[in-house]
Order: structure tokens, then sequence, then C-alpha cells
């Protein structure tokens, strides 16, 4: 009986996988940044379009890029790409206002900074960095496609060109446009119905094709695993954390009931 109910439980996962799978969209970032994976053509295709520069040629990209950051917070980016003039894009998707907060740009282009240069490289050498919000709303309020954000002297008014470029797309701006065309793929579940071929197949690839549903079912499969072990690690480090409030346990105790590292448990009555 309980081997049946585990079955039916998978099963009825599967079936609830392939519905999300059905309705996913390019606005969803767990489904955009499988179809950008290494993928040259869609990225150089979106990024010729945001940033009006229809020569721009995509060498590399990477998805789901981890920037540590071993004193504080580490990042992680949806989308990393470069490109043949050396720049440096990071293109994040939101369909929460809060998380496409403008001081978040910031720290997003502080960290792809703290990564692109070697040790003694002259600062010069810091390539032009792009940091791109896709957000589902209007974050900006100001019913524009593009709002493109750029530090510049007050008093003269002159840019300031430090090589940071900071840009919101607009998510909900529909016109005919190949920027309101852009918007209107990211926010369709149906490749049939998409403006942009290499979007389409793409977008077709992973939502019909027997290779591209297993690939996402995989990938659902392994984000309730690692939600899973994060709630598993939250509960930890609760559980810790009273226990040094309550003062009367030692730290090898509070180690072996919470199931921490006792240096990680240092660390926290430290903090």
């Amino acid at each position: 009986m309980v081997v049946l109910a585990v079955a039916e439980k998978i099963n009825q996962e599967h079936l609830e996988d392939l519905e999300r799978i059905k309705n996913f969209r390019l606005m969803d970032d767990d489904f955009l940044t499988k179809c950008f994976e290494k993928d040259t053509v869609c990225t150089q295709l979106v990024l010729r379009i945001i940033l009006n520069k229809p020569d721009l040629v995509v060498l590399d990209v990477r998805t789901q890029v981890f920037v540590a950051n071993l004193l504080k917070r580490s990042v992680k980016l949806d989308i990393v790409a470069t490109d043949s003039e050396g720049r440096r894009i990071n293109v994040e998707v939101q369909r929460e206002d809060r998380g496409a907060g403008r001081r978040r740009a910031r720290y997003n282009a502080s960290m792809m900074d703290s990564s692109s240069l070697e040790k003694g490289t002259d600062f010069e050498e810091l390539p032009e960095v792009y940091v791109i919000f896709i957000t589902e709303n209007d974050v900006m309020g100001k019913n524009q496609p593009l709002y493109q954000v750029q530090r510049c002297i007050l008093e003269t008014g002159e840019r300031f060109d430090d090589g940071s470029h900071i840009l919101y797309v607009n998510g909900a701006y529909r016109d005919e446009t190949p920027l309101g065309k852009l918007m209107h793929d990211f926010a369709c579940p149906e490749p049939e119905k998409m403006y942009y071929d290499e979007l389409s197949q793409r977008v077709r690839f992973f939502k019909e094709s027997k290779e591209g549903v297993t690939t996402m079912c995989k990938a659902m499969e392994d984000m309730r695993e690692k939600s899973l072990k994060e709630g598993e690690r939250k509960n930890m480090i609760d559980t810790a954390k009273r226990m040094l409030l309550l003062g009367r346990y030692a730290l090898e105790e509070i180690a072996d009931i919470s199931g921490l590292p006792l240096e990680e448990v240092l660390q926290l009555k430290q903090a």
C-alpha cells in the first residue's frame, strides 16, 4: 500500500508538471533560464532588440550564474552573456515589482564588476556592464517601453561614462515595434502565437518535444528537492538559534541536536 501511495504521488506530480510546462512563459524565470541556456541565437535576438544594437554578436551565454562574495551576500544571476565587444550583460526577469529594486540593480552591477578583473589588471580594462531587468509590470510607472539609467554630472548634465548601464524593460508594453512584439512573446505561453521564430522554436522544443519536456520535468524535480533541502536547513538553523537563546546547552549538544556542524553553531553564536 505504501509503494502504491508513493507511485500515485509521483504520477500526480508528473501530471502537474506537464500542466505547468504547458502554461510556462519566458516571463517565468525558471523556464527562461532553461530556454536560454547555452543558446546564443535567442539571447542575441533579445539583446539586439533591447539594446537597439542590430549588429551585436553574442559569443557566450550562461544561466543561473552564481557570483560569490566570501564576506557578504552572494548573488545568482538569471542570464550572463558576453558579446564580441567584450561587454558583459546580465538579464533578469522579474514578475514581482519588489524583485527589481534599484539597489538590487546596483548590487548586480557591482558583483559583475567584482568578477571581471584579474589581480593586477588596470581599471581601464574593466568591461562595459549592462544590467537589464525585464519586469512583468511597469515598475517605473511612466508608461514607457524602456527605461535607460545612466550616471551623469549634475552640474552640466553630461554623461559620466563609466561603462555601467542599467535598463528596465516594461514587460506590460505592447505595440508593433520590435520591443513591443518581444514583450508579447515573453508573456505568451503558446509558441505558435509568438512573433519571433527563434523564440517560438526554442519554447516549442521545451513544451512539445520528448527531450525538451523530459529536461523540464527533471529541472522541476530538482527544484523541489532543492526547496526541500533549503526548508530542512532553515529548520536546523532555527533549532540551533532557539537552543542558543535558552543558554542551557553546550555548543556540542546544539550541533548534535540541530544537525549543524559545530563551526556553524559557533558562527551563529557570534552573529
